[in-house]
């Protein structure tokens, strides 16, 4: 079970559940965050259609995401919602928890490798890569990038920076986003050729102003040309990709030529 920080939700939380109990009333649900705890998803909260057979909408098992309706501490009784998560919203949490998974398994590999316990990785390192980074999974996916400047901005003791920076580098995924255009670019002078190898090449050379994004160029059939962009997010991506293309008509129109473009993917 991943590890929180409190130790109950609050109203309002989206919880992943894991279905334990199903009665005429309801359904009853472990907490897979909050070991532990339990929660209970009553009939009028389980479907906003009329249900005739609770176990056509849940099984024991089966895990599900639900909203937090009331919490009451003392009794440490929660209640929960099904219906009021939408689609949307059962998406992020599970993505959510996948990270926190992942995170998770990686803080432990870096333990084991330093003889300290899951607890300690989360007290030391795992909270202080929240704190900093809003997630564990994205502190590490800062690491990765930027190395021990990551680990220095959220504080990391240096007994632990070594190790978690290894266990990044081989664990963590950066995501990327792909951009595709098509650029038709011509030069009828005498060195035309060389023209256009220069408005290319200062296309590509504009991605270095955008960290973290890689480009490629390569020929259609004369004078359309492919260019594919990667960057980390697609805000990132798009300004590359109209950056560096506007670069190319700049550069070969300044040598005599002609272009255009247009995104396609």
């Amino acid at each position: 079970m991943v590890k929180t920080r409190r130790e109950m939700p609050s109203e309002g939380d989206l919880l992943l559940c894991t279905v334990t109990d199903i009665t005429s009333h309801g359904a009853y649900v472990d907490l897979e965050e909050y070991p532990g705890l339990r929660g209970f998803v009553h009939l009028s909260e389980i479907a906003s259609s009329w249900i005739k057979n609770i176990r056509n909408f849940v099984k024991e098992g089966q895990k599900i995401v639900t909203k937090v309706l009331r919490v009451n501490r003392d009794k440490k009784q929660i209640d929960l919602s099904l219906r009021r998560v939408t689609e949307q919203q059962k998406k992020e949490k599970i993505q959510a928890w996948k990270r926190a998974k992942n995170a998770e398994g990686i803080l432990k590999l870096a333990a084991d490798k330093l003889g300290k316990t899951i607890d300690e990785a989360y007290q030391e390192v795992g909270w202080r890569l929240e704190d900093t980074y809003g997630e564990i999974y994205a502190g590490l996916q800062a690491i990765k990038k930027n190395g021990f400047a990551a680990l220095e901005e959220a504080k990391i003791p240096v007994s632990w920076r070594d190790v978690i920076y290894r266990e990044a580098l081989e664990h963590v995924e950066i995501p990327t986003v792909k951009m595709v255009a098509e650029i038709d670019v011509t030069c009828y002078k005498p060195d035309g050729v060389d023209a256009i190898k220069t408005a290319l090449m200062k296309g590509l050379e504009e991605l270095e102003n955008e960290p973290g994004v890689k480009g490629r160029i390569f020929l259609l059939g004369s004078p359309r040309y492919q260019f594919e962009i990667e960057a980390p997010d697609y805000k990132t991506a798009e300004k590359a990709l109209s950056n560096s293309a506007d670069m190319i008509l700049k550069t070969i129109r300044s040598l005599g030529g002609d272009g255009d473009w247009k995104k396609i993917t």
